[in-house]
């Protein structure tokens, strides 16, 4: 096989991780809440930027990417509140949701370009050599977004079989009035659910600053492969969009052997089509 087809595949994998991690809490959010979270993708990148401005003010690396992704658990709660709940209680439509978080996501990135400009930023990291393993360059960076999203999707597997939170979301996602009538605490749930999915989506934000510069549409680009993970994976089951993550960060990232790397969001667009036309419930069960 052609080392530098190798070479891409390697880098997919990095990429794919980073879209499944964000995945998650996108399938999560249409899960338990039933709500198509269009600025998803802007959390992503209000996660990055948290993390540059405490990485810029001395910070370690990995604690600023931690206290990144707590800054946007803490604007998600408060979206929850202002928001999402008020809409909840006026039962309003799936088509009226969709048009809120759109709103919300042209807030946020545009809140993100006015406190922090529209330049491109980096971390302050120290230039760390790639490894050479039989020709081919593998990145310390890489490495270490594939180690910490292996960690994330451990800890999250564990969250949701052995633990009440876990359980409690999983009823919910299956029916909520049921989950409701047998004594759990639905409002509970969506406070974790929000929790949940902002820390894992902060932290795909934090580690993609950590492959590439950190701006104020890295998570709108995404959004589109997100979606595409979700639909691959199950509308609703966090287990298939983190397979169709990676399935989609490695086709986008093989594609640019062939194809300009400007196509690369055309690729997970043409698979989440073929998809929907082909296999509309998924690649494993959703939630329905």
């Amino acid at each position: 096989m052609d080392l530098q087809l190798v070479q891409f595949l390697i880098n997919g994998v990095a990429v794919g991780c980073i879209i499944a991690l964000a995945s998650v809490g996108l399938t999560l959010t249409y899960g338990i809440l039933r709500l198509s979270n269009f600025a998803h993708g802007d959390l992503m990148t209000l996660g990055a930027y948290l993390a540059w401005v405490a990485n810029s003010a001395g910070v370690n690396i990995w604690l600023a990417i931690a206290l990144g992704a707590l800054g946007t658990i803490g604007v998600s709660l408060l979206s929850e509140v202002a928001i999402w709940q008020p809409m909840r209680q006026r039962r309003a439509n799936s088509t009226t949701l969709i048009i809120i978080s759109i709103g919300v996501a042209l807030f946020l990135r545009n809140a993100i370009v006015l406190i922090w400009g529209g330049n491109n930023q980096n971390y302050d990291l120290p230039v760390a050599a790639a490894f050479d393993l039989w020709g081919l360059k593998v990145k310390f960076y890489n490495i270490v977004v594939v180690g910490l999203a292996a960690l994330a999707i451990t800890g999250l597997h564990y969250l949701l079989q052995n633990t009440k939170v876990g359980k409690a979301m999983r009823a919910v996602a299956d029916d909520v009035d049921l989950a409701r009538v047998t004594g759990i605490n639905v409002d509970w749930v969506v406070l974790w659910t929000w929790i949940i999915a902002a820390g894992l989506t902060a932290l795909g934000g934090g580690m993609y600053g950590l492959l590439t510069a950190v701006r104020p549409n890295m998570g709108w680009f995404l959004i589109v492969p997100m979606f595409a993970s979700v639909i691959l994976g199950g509308i609703g089951n966090p287990y298939g969009a983190i397979v169709g993550g990676l399935a989609i960060g490695i086709a986008q990232e093989v594609s640019t052997y062939w194809l300009p790397t400007e196509y690369k969001m055309a690729v997970a667009l043409v698979m989440m089509v073929l998809v929907l036309l082909v296999r509309p419930q998924g690649l494993f069960r959703g939630t329905t």
